[in-house]
C-alpha cells in the first residue's frame, strides 16, 4: 500500500536498491526465526555479522569508520525494512548500536573509532548506550552516575537501568557525572566502558515486549577506565545526549508506524480470507472503516516523519522547529502504532489474542515506544518550550 516502488522526492534509485536487498535479508534471516530468538531472549551474534555485511549497521556513518556514507533516507530504509519482521525485539537490539554509537563517531577520538566504532558498524562488536537510571529516566540532566578522576582513570560508580542489549554488549556508552559541583545539564559527560571492566555487573530484566531483545539493569562499582575514553570534551555531554535523542526519536517514529504498517496488512489479509454473514468481512462496512483509518494514521505519521528528515537534510528549520517538530513525530506514530494494533487485533477476533500471530505481539510492545526515548508527556512539553507556547 505505502510502498514507493520509484524513485521520487525522498528515495533515489540507490535507496530502492539498497531496500530490495534489505528486504530480501529479513524475509530470508529473520523473520522465519523470530519465535525461537523471543524464547532465547536475544538474537544471536552471527545476526550481527550478517547485518553488518550488508551496510546496516552503517547506513549513516562515514566511509572511514566502514560505514556506507548514507544520508536518513538510508537509515528510513533500514529501520523500515527490519520493522517489516514485526517483532520490536529485533529491531531495537539490532540498532542499539544506532544511539551507542554516534556520539563515538561524531565526537570520540581517532584511536577510539578505531577501536570501537568500526568493529562495532562492522558487525563485530555489540554496542549499547546507557543513560537512563533507576532514580530519573526522561530527565537526563538529574542523572547520579559519578565519573571521578583518578590519575589517568574515571572511576565510575552508579547505576543504570532498562539497557537495550545490556546484557551482550561488547561496549557501552555511558553518560556521567564527571562534575559532581554542578548540578543539572552542567558536568554530565559520555565515556566508552568496555563490557568486560571489573566492576561492572549486569542483571536482565523480564519484559511484557520485545522478547528478542535483551534488556539489563547495570551496576557500576568502581570500574576503571582511561580517561582517553572520554568522547569529545569533558562537561560537554548533554548537548550530544539531546542531540542523540533527536535522532533515536525519529527513529522509534519510523519503527512505529512501520509496526502500525505490519497490523494493517495482517488485519487486511485476515479479513479478505475470513467469511462471516455470506462474504469475507472486509466488505463489512465497519471492517472497511476500522482499515481506512488504520491506513490514515500510519500515511499521516510517514509522510510527518519524511517531511522532517527531509527539510533537516535541507537546512530548511531552525533547530528548535525541528525538535519540536520530531518529538510531535514520535507521538504522532507511536498514537498511530497503538490505533492499529488495537483495532487489528479486534478485527483478528479470537485469533488477534493469540500468540503467533504479528498483531498479538506489537500490541503487548506498544506502551515501550510511548515511554522510550522520552514519554508522550515529555514530548509534548518538550515541543511546547521549543515553539514559545
Amino acid at each position: 500500500m505505502f510502498d514507493r516502488p520509484q524513485p521520487d522526492l525522498y528515495f533515489s534509485q540507490d535507496h530502492l536498491a539498497f531496500r530490495a536487498v534489505l528486504r530480501s535479508f529479513v524475509d530470508r534471516e529473520i523473520t522465519p526465526n523470530i519465535a525461537a530468538w523471543e524464547d532465547a531472549g536475544r538474537l544471536p551474534r552471527s545476526l550481527y555479522k550478517k547485518a553488518g555485511d550488508l551496510g546496516v549497521m552503517g547506513a549513516l556513518y562515514p566511509e572511514e569508520v566502514g560505514g556506507i556514507g548514507g544520508d536518513m533516507f538510508f537509515h528510513v530504509v533500514v529501520s523500515e525494512e527490519i520493522s517489516r519482521c514485526g517483532a520490536g525485539g529485533v529491531a531495537a537490539s539490532l540498532g542499539s548500536h544506532s544511539i551507542g554509537t554516534p556520539p563515538l563517531v561524531k565526537l570520540g577520538s581517532d584511536a577510539l573509532k578505531q577501536q570501537y566504532a568500526v568493529p562495532v558498524i562492522a558487525g563485530d562488536m555489540i554496542s549499547a548506550l546507557a543513560v537512563t537510571e533507576p532514580g530519573g529516566g526522561s530527565d537526563v540532566a538529574a542523572l547520579r552516575t559519578r565519573a571521578v578522576r583518578d590519575g589517568d582513570h574515571y572511576v565510575i560508580s552508579g547505576e543504570k537501568t532498562f539497557i537495550t542489549s545490556g546484557m551482550q554488549a561488547d561496549v557501552f556508552t555511558v553518560a556521567v557525572r564527571t562534575d559532581p559541583d554542578q548540578k543539572g545539564a552542567g558536568g554530565i559527560s559520555f565515556i566508552l566502558v568496555p563490557g568486560d571492566t571489573p566492576g561492572l555487573s549486569r542483571t536482565p530484566l523480564a519484559k511484557m515486549g520485545w522478547l528478542a531483545s535483551d534488556t539489563a539493569h547495570l551496576v557500576f562499582d568502581q570500574c576503571r577506565v582511561p580517561v582517553d575514553n572520554v568522547i569529545g570534551a569533558e562537561g560537554e555531554g548533554f548537548k550530544a545526549a539531546m542531540m542523540n535523542f533527536n535522532n533515536e526519536r525519529l527513529t522509534i517514529a519510523i519503527q512505529a508506524y512501520s509496526m502500525a504498517e505490519v497490523c494493517y496488512r495482517e488485519a487486511l489479509e485476515w479479513a479478505q480470507q475470513r467469511h462471516a454473514f455470506g462474504g469475507p468481512i472486509s466488505q463489512q462496512q465497519v471492517i472497511r472503516h476500522k482499515l481506512v483509518d488504520m491506513a490514515a494514521r500510519i500515511d499521516a505519521a510517514r509522510s510527518l516523519t519524511y517531511d522532517i528528515i527531509w527539510r533537516y537534510q535541507n537546512k530548511m528549520d531552525p533547530l528548535n522547529v525541528h525538535v519540536a517538530r520530531t518529538s510531535m513525530a514520535k507521538v504522532t506514530a507511536t498514537n498511530a502504532m497503538k490505533f492499529c494494533a488495537d483495532e487489528a487485533v479486534q478485527i483478528l477476533g479470537g485469533m488477534g489474542f493469540m500468540r503467533g500471530t504479528a498483531s498479538e505481539r506489537i500490541y503487548r510492545e506498544v506502551k515501550v515506544l510511548t515511554i522510550g526515548g522520552g514519554t508522550d508527556e515529555v514530548m509534548k512539553n518538550l515541543a511546547a518550550s521549543q515553539l514559545g507556547i
